[in-house]
């Protein structure tokens, strides 16, 4: 069952290569990258079996301000956050919160520009990262 508000695609790449390419594409498009967290690192290191598993947190302050200011609470969901993961047949997935579903989690009026952008840009490196 997919979680509400939250967008996957398929990798054509394995886990460590999809997270490469999405760190360069966020970097590329004027992003900062505030932590790469490796969740399967931090089970191995407790003696517990994960499949790959990584969190890339990342934003702009241009982008993300603006929604802050009109609902602090917003900031509970930024920066962005984007998961590559392989599941249990092998495959290579990037999942991340879709701006349209927090804007509407936040009660977020007025911010269709800022929320197109914001959808845009995911859209795109997710992409760049993905496919090809």
């Amino acid at each position: 069952m997919a979680a509400q508000g939250l967008t996957t695609i398929r990798s054509s790449h394995g886990p460590q290569e999809t997270m490469n390419r999405l760190e360069a594409a966020v970097k590329a498009k004027g992003m900062t990258v505030f932590a790469r967290i490796d969740h399967a690192a931090g089970a191995s290191a407790v003696g517990l079996p994960l499949h790959p598993t990584e969190v890339l947190i990342f934003g702009n302050a241009k982008g993300g301000t603006p929604l802050m200011q009109s609902v602090q609470t917003i900031g509970i969901d930024l920066p962005l956050k984007a998961l590559v993961w392989r599941d249990a047949s092998g495959d290579t997935w990037l999942s991340y919160n879709d701006p349209a579903w927090l804007a509407q989690r936040h009660g977020l009026g007025g911010t269709e520009a800022p929320i197109g952008n914001l959808t845009a840009a995911l859209d795109a490196v997710a992409k760049a990262a993905a496919v090809g």
